[in-house]
């Protein structure tokens, strides 16, 4: 029997895959033991890809839960920075003081936090505000999203005590007068359904009309939206696909005391959740305990902060990768697969691309890609880099809403393996 070779040996035979030496070495022993040695280095290549790595989204779906929703760049380089210095006094500052500070002036609130995602939002709030009592919440709105975050779960989790009211289709503001004059209500919770929606015989109780009850009303808008009015958008405001989709200026104009979205949906921006409203309200959320286990790192509170200052100059469209895709024109789109299908042997077609996310649920953006026979959906994402689509009934498509331009060379060159 051939004798095999030496662990250091194999692995270093395996350096071109890109991966860490001692890695390899992994690969290298488990092959060995196996006795699969010929199979070194398509091991390396597997664990390879199960890195993180960048790919290409020609799914038609903007953000892409799986694929890290909202695309965004930012480089900043390795100096420190004022993250928790004063610089006026040289005393200990605030993490949240500058971002919050924006996203307040953004959202037109009296104030604003940052922790690492919506539903660390939602459940500090409610930890914060309402452990141990009641919170009246619409059944309809008592859903499950993405993940498995279940309404009620959070709910339990926070030490909040759930009182259902109305029903799944028709949640009246009487429903939730009769839960308030119970007593000891601390809060009313108002939750964006996300992906779920009931149409036909249906009735919720808006957020002004909450505002009467009594009880500060907060809303988990989810979906991040800033601005109903979408003032940055180049066309008709808003865009036709966010018609409807509620936001954080109306919705504390409305009377919200606090509201909490996503940063990495429409938003646009890196994952966070933001809390903001009442600055009494931010506050107790800001001086509970749970909030140094919630809060962010100095990378986050940076892209945001840059991606904040996009929102108030106005120059969102411009500079934010997701609003740029979801501007750019059909005709654009038409004339790049155009280009893509006479490369590649493919068949130019429309498409209608999704915000992702949860976010607007039911829209749709016009869109256009490429379709060619036969599922490549395996084959598409084992190309370097991968690309991701979509098939349907032996028909694969890839859709270029969110395809950066420059990605299109490597489209056609995924497309044509796949011929």
């Amino acid at each position: 029997m051939e004798r095999p070779p030496s662990v250091d040996a194999l692995a270093r035979s395996l350096a071109g895959s890109g991966l860490p030496h001692a890695l390899l070495v992994d690969v290298a022993r488990a092959a060995i033991a196996d006795g699969a040695v010929a199979d070194a280095s398509a091991r390396a290549e597997a664990l390879r890809r199960t890195l993180l790595t960048p790919v290409v989204n020609a799914t038609g779906v903007l953000l892409h839960t799986n694929l890290g929703r909202a695309p965004l760049a930012h480089h900043q380089s390795a100096h420190a920075q004022s993250l928790e210095l004063d610089l006026a006094t040289g005393g200990r500052g605030s993490r949240q003081r500058a971002v919050g500070g924006l996203l307040a002036r953004l959202c037109s609130a009296e104030d604003a936090m940052v922790v690492n995602n919506n539903a660390a939002a939602v459940l500090l709030v409610l930890v914060a505000l309402a452990a141990g009592r009641a919170v009246p919440v619409s059944r309809g709105e008592s859903v499950e999203i993405g993940g498995g975050f279940r309404v009620p779960e959070v709910m339990a989790q926070s030490g909040a005590r759930l009182v259902d009211v109305g029903t799944t289709n028709r949640t009246r503001l009487a429903d939730y007068r009769r839960a308030v004059d119970a007593g000891d209500v601390a809060l009313v919770l108002k939750v964006h359904p996300s992906n779920y929606r009931v149409d036909g015989f249906v009735e919720e109780t808006s957020v002004a009309e909450l505002a009467t009850l009594g009880p500060p009303v907060v809303v988990d808008l989810g979906s991040g939206l800033v601005d109903a009015t979408c003032p940055w958008w180049p066309g008709p405001h808003p865009p036709p696909w966010l018609a409807g989709e509620p936001a954080a200026v109306q919705t504390v104009a409305a009377g919200a005391a606090l509201v909490t979205f996503s940063g990495d949906k429409l938003l646009g921006g890196p994952q966070a959740g933001i809390i903001t409203g009442r600055a009494d309200l931010v506050a107790r959320c800001a001086a509970h305990p749970l909030a140094r286990a919630l809060r962010p790192g100095g990378l986050v509170l940076a892209a945001l902060q840059e991606l904040v200052l996009a929102y108030l100059r106005r120059d969102v469209v411009a500079t934010v990768p997701f609003w740029r895709m979801a501007a750019t024109p059909v005709a654009d789109l038409t004339a790049r697969a155009e280009a893509i299908a006479a490369a590649t042997g493919t068949t130019a077609v429309a498409t209608d691309a999704l915000p992702g996310a949860g976010s607007a649920p039911g829209a749709t953006l016009p869109s256009a890609g490429v379709r060619l026979a036969g599922d490549h959906l395996a084959a598409l994402r084992g190309h370097d880099p991968p690309v991701i689509t979509r098939a349907r009934e032996g028909i694969t498509v890839a859709d270029l809403r969110a395809v950066e331009p420059d990605d299109d060379a490597v489209l056609v060159e995924a497309l044509r393996r796949c011929g």
